[in-house]
């Protein structure tokens, strides 16, 4: 799927989700939906899968069905190999850390908050309780990095 952004010579990079709740990506992919930009998004339910996704290994061999992010949105709290570790990864290799990585997560601890910015997140976000600031959170997100923002362009290697 490919959309055009307020430049028309650029398309509207993807945007990677990972999260394992249906819930939470229901109410991200409802709200991404509403905006008035069309955006690209792929899922990932696990740690282990994301990092297939970004590394291109098992299902995601083929580049065609691995493209480049141009953003992540992370939960920290995934089965198995964790959020944290996955910011990580990201961030300490010079394939990947180029690529902006906002934390969207349940946890508002502070020592949570001080390791994903050590390890180079571009964004920490706490998951609302309440519906309407979680699509406010979501609305702005979506225009802070899809409008305002300049993303850089990541090689497709």
């Amino acid at each position: 799927m490919t959309s055009i952004s307020a430049s028309p010579l650029r398309q509207t990079p993807l945007l990677l989700i990972v999260e394992d709740s249906n819930e939470d990506f229901e109410a991200l992919q409802r709200f991404l939906r509403k905006s008035h930009i069309s955006i690209p998004i792929h899922r990932c339910v696990s740690g282990e899968q994301a990092l297939a996704f970004l590394y291109r290994t098992g299902k995601y061999v083929e580049r065609e069905s691995s493209p480049r992010p141009g953003l992540i949105v992370l939960d920290l709290n995934l089965p198995g190999t964790d959020g944290r570790e996955v910011l990580h990864r990201i961030k300490h290799d010079d394939n990947l850390n180029m690529i902006p990585v906002v934390v969207f997560t349940t946890s508002n601890n502070p020592k949570d908050i001080e390791v994903c910015y050590r390890s180079g997140v571009n964004s920490y976000i706490v998951k609302p309780i309440n519906f309407s600031q979680l699509k406010r959170d979501i609305q702005l997100l979506v225009e802070y990095w899809f409008e305002v923002t300049t993303l850089p362009d990541c090689p497709q290697d």
